[in-house]
């Protein structure tokens, strides 16, 4: 029996890209014994951003109060992703984006079949790279980059298309009680909130199993 794993996600939470990490760490401990399908849906974790986004600085020091506090917590998750073989480079960022086009690309890419692959370069581009995601080409470049079809991404950018996607996760999110992120649902059955030790996610999944 395969593994359904429904994730989600904002591509601008440094945590959710660790989950990612160990999530794929879980599945590789599973040696090929087990499928697992690993969908990403949308969460805001900033609804009401201006479409360009603001600087991070400004975003940041209103966050959590002072910019010396938001240093602090850069340096504490930048450890943390060195141990899962993640670059966080949080001083090259310059802006924290809007995420709405890149979680409609995000869907996008899911059919066409490199939904991982777009999840990944995005984080990668935002974290390690410092590339501005609210940027329209600057999307279409990451994306194309990641195996999505330019032109294609170019159109649905260039419509309302995915826009329905991002409702409806709200629902999946009010659901399932998904107050943050990153957010994990098993089978539909069992969910784990936070980036989980691959150990936690390898009991899930057999809890899973069981379930069902």
């Amino acid at each position: 029996m395969s593994v359904a794993v429904d994730v989600i996600s904002d591509v601008i939470c440094p945590w959710c890209y660790i989950g990612k990490r160990r999530l794929e760490k879980a599945i590789a401990a599973l040696d090929g014994q087990q499928e697992v399908q690993v969908h990403w849906h949308p969460f805001q974790l900033n609804p009401t951003m201006p479409k360009v986004g603001i600087t991070r600085k400004e975003y940041r020091t209103r966050k959590f109060g002072s910019w010396e506090r938001s240093l602090e917590l850069d340096a504490k998750v930048i450890a943390v992703g060195e141990t899962e073989g993640i670059q966080f480079a949080f001083d090259k960022i310059e802006r924290t984006p809007n995420t709405v086009d890149a979680h409609r690309l995000i869907w996008l890419a899911d059919q066409h079949g490199c939904q991982d692959t777009v999840v990944e370069a995005l984080f990668r581009a935002y974290f390690t790279d410092g590339r501005d995601i609210s940027n329209r080409q600057t999307l279409i470049d990451v994306v194309s980059e990641a195996g999505l079809e330019r032109q294609v991404a170019e159109s649905m950018l260039g419509s309302d298309d995915g826009m329905d996607v991002i409702e409806e996760a709200g629902e999946i999110s009010l659901q399932h009680q998904a107050t943050g992120v990153p957010f994990f649902i098993i089978n539909n059955a069992i969910t784990l909130s936070g980036a989980q030790e691959p150990d936690t996610f390898l009991d899930a999944f057999r809890q899973a199993i069981n379930v069902s």
